[in-house]
């Protein structure tokens, strides 16, 4: 399994991020955090600083399995302008490769055009920019190799529909069983 790469740029929803790094940590993956700016300190919506592990100048995304988007305003919009970005989600789109984005972030998908004929979620009114899928307005929503969320209330169950995604639903359950969901 390859490593996992998480966006970040400034105006990040910390609570999408940070559940989503934890809980694919907490599942043995290999998860990577990547600014999208010029510096690897980014600052999320609500002043929290994170230092990133990597600048997406300097990454290739050789060994990426899974891409991964917060939401968070101006976050969002900000990884929606990203040229890099935007071309390693169409690649991931072109190989059908494991990709998600929760809260505004599903819009960087809608307006790249790969969630043409898909099913998706988003935070309210960010459906306009979901060019071509069917909003279903569900927590989480999974199609193929795409997983969307709503928002900030839906971190931890986004996060584990990515696990499941990666590792099955034994580890989820692990999971859910250890952080005292169930």
């Amino acid at each position: 399994m390859g490593t996992i790469y998480v966006f970040f740029a400034d105006g990040f929803e910390e609570m999408e991020a940070f559940a989503s790094v934890d809980i694919l940590r907490r599942a043995g993956l290999n998860v990577e955090m990547v600014s999208v700016t010029p510096d690897e300190i980014v600052k999320g919506a609500h002043g929290v600083p994170v230092l990133c592990d990597k600048n997406i100048a300097n990454c290739d995304f050789f060994d990426a399995s899974l891409i991964v988007l917060p939401g968070g305003l101006p976050g969002a919009t900000t990884l929606a302008e990203c040229k890099e970005l935007g071309n390693l989600i169409l690649k991931f789109a072109e190989e059908d490769k494991p990709m998600a984005a929760i809260c505004a972030a599903p819009m960087v998908f809608g307006k790249l055009g790969v969630l043409k004929g898909k099913k998706a979620t988003c935070y309210p009114g960010f459906d306009k920019y979901l060019e071509g899928a069917e909003y279903t307005g569900a927590m989480v929503e999974r199609d193929g190799n795409i997983v969307t969320g709503k928002g900030p209330g839906a971190s931890i169950k986004f996060a584990l529909a990515l696990v499941e995604l990666m590792v099955g639903k034994e580890k989820v359950k692990e999971l859910e069983e250890a952080m005292c969901i169930r």
